[in-house]
């Protein structure tokens, strides 16, 4: 039996924020619930069987801490409230909402999106090396970014240093212009994005200078130990076994370092094991060593990267 109920949301900034751009969250709770959704004006109108209606309110009441505010609501935070709802798992949703990692320089709370994340985040706080293995856009290297910078910012850490393989695709850098620092910063390029969500981009040139903040090829870390410090090694995937090793027995005394990377995605030439592969074989059981698993369920950026990750994924499988 088809039934209705009418929903009033309390500002048109509420109802917005719900519906979302080209109201694609309002087509998403329609597909997870069942029910069917018209929006009009700050009215909700849910129909369908009294089932689908309770789970569309109790879907819509998981998420009232952002859309109540106003705050944007993303296809991810609908997936991960209907699972909170499916495993019993609410009270933990509101603690997830509520624990806000930092505040970007223009006044965005950055928190974790899926209980995975908050996993990952919380294995970081807790462990000095930590390993987390996932897809493009799950959010592996800006979260380790954001605690690496609040860390800084918190004075735990004297620096902070962002590494990844500068692994040729096509290219060899020998034949790319400028000095060597500009050859390689294309590669480096995602962790200055990362930074220059929290710190402004005219002092990040003197932190560096000053060698607070270092972001440098992976070639770099060789013979040296790094004592108080917040290392992030990026794109693992593509270091060999040799420089994986070389990487982490370069940890010293106060420092905490995180490892992202994807294995699927390796660019290593020819038939060259992953030292992310080959350390996760290795290192799995060794205690004081967080591996933390993200999936294409992760994903925080476009819903279309969502879509690609599944595609490529069942590709790889048939």
């Amino acid at each position: 039996m088809v039934e209705a109920f009418r929903l009033h949301l309390p500002t048109v900034e509420s109802a917005i924020a719900l519906a979302g751009e080209r109201e694609e969250n309002l087509k998403l709770l329609a597909q997870q619930t069942g029910a069917t959704l018209v929006l009009r004006g700050q009215e909700l109108l849910i129909s369908g069987t009294a089932n689908q209606i309770q789970l569309m309110q109790r879907l819509v009441a998981a998420l009232e801490e952002d859309w109540s505010q106003g705050k944007a609501i993303a296809g991810v935070d609908i997936l991960t409230a209907r699972q909170a709802i499916d495993t019993h798992r609410q009270d933990e949703l509101q603690d997830l909402q509520r624990d806000v990692l930092a505040r970007t320089r223009r006044g965005e709370n950055i928190r974790a999106k899926t209980f995975r994340q908050r996993q990952y985040i919380q294995a970081v706080r807790n462990h000095d090396l930590t390993f987390c293995i996932g897809p493009a856009g799950t959010g592996k290297t800006f979260l380790a970014a954001v605690l690496g910078v609040q860390a800084l910012l918190d004075n735990q850490y004297e620096r902070l240093i962002l590494t990844r393989p500068a692994v040729e695709a096509g290219e060899r850098l020998g034949f790319l212009p400028g000095d060597l620092q500009q050859k390689i910063d294309p590669y480096l390029r995602p962790l200055y994005d990362a930074l220059y969500e929290f710190i402004d981009a005219e002092k990040i040139p003197g932190l560096m200078e000053r060698g607070v903040i270092e972001v440098a090829p992976i070639a770099y870390m060789r013979g040296r130990t790094l004592s108080n410090a917040f290392v992030i090694l990026d794109e693992a995937q593509n270091t060999t076994p040799a420089q994986m090793k070389m990487v982490l027995t370069r940890l010293g005394f106060k420092s905490r370092m995180v490892v992202t990377g994807d294995i699927t995605q390796t660019d290593l030439p020819g038939n060259q094991m992953s030292g992310l592969a080959m350390a996760q074989k290795v290192l799995q059981a060794v205690d004081g060593i967080a591996f933390c698993h993200l999936s294409k369920a992760d994903v925080v950026r476009h819903p279309l990267v969502q879509r690609i990750v599944a595609a490529y994924e069942q590709q790889e499988r048939a």
